[in-house]
């Protein structure tokens, strides 16, 4: 099975029974991956949320990601870590995790893309294919051309990240990326797992 096809990236704003809901239910619709986001620093909340969302997850097959920290992703057991350009190098996380653990990376630009190919990962997060609101600091759109391109280049496996929802999908899913990581579509969702069986159907 591929991990990476529907990857759920939970909303750092929702309090922490709502996240419970929310990735229990997209579980059940569908979603093959889900990284923990936390953004507001606090490590003891970003530790609690993630040992939630991994109880949540036992049991189903579908792997936990830890966004940025490879502290709380040991600190849990994680199934692995995602990092930015500007977290721990690649390298010291993977001698941290060990050889069996999922790592990722987000990449933003062609150079980016092919640094990654000597870089010790296991998949790359491709952003933004479109802009969206909530990215403020874009450096680059890749648009629907530049997803198609970054495919045929990379030998790693891409997660296609940012403004993509269920309009947009099957254009998406055309290029062959591996995957899709969504937030919103399906986080803000009446209902989460039926919004990610609908996901699924348009991926094909």
């Amino acid at each position: 099975m591929n991990p990476y096809r529907l990857y759920l990236v939970t909303d750092d704003r929702q309090p922490i029974d709502v996240l419970e809901t929310v990735v229990a239910e997209a579980v059940a619709g569908g979603v093959t991956m889900v990284q923990v986001r936390e953004k507001h620093g606090d490590v003891r909340a970003f530790i609690e949320r993630a040992q939630t969302i991994r109880t949540v997850l036992q049991g189903t097959g579908v792997p936990l990601i830890i966004n940025d920290r490879v502290d709380v992703a040991l600190a849990v057991d994680a199934d692995g870590v995602h990092l930015g350009q500007s977290d721990m190098p690649a390298t010291l996380a993977r001698r941290l995790i060990g050889p069996h653990k999922l790592l990722g990376l987000s990449v933003e630009t062609e150079r980016q893309l092919f640094e990654a190919e000597s870089l010790p990962v296991d998949y790359l997060g491709l952003s933004a294919i479109f802009s969206t609101p909530t990215k403020t600091n874009l450096i680059k759109e890749w648009g629907l051309d530049g997803l198609a391109g970054a495919v045929a280049q990379s030998s790693l496996p891409l997660v296609a990240i940012g403004g993509i929802n269920a309009a947009n999908l099957r254009e998406i899913a055309v290029t062959g990326v591996h995957g899709v990581a969504l937030v919103s579509a399906i986080c803000q969702a009446p209902c989460p797992r039926t919004a990610a069986q609908e996901l699924v159907r348009l991926m094909g």
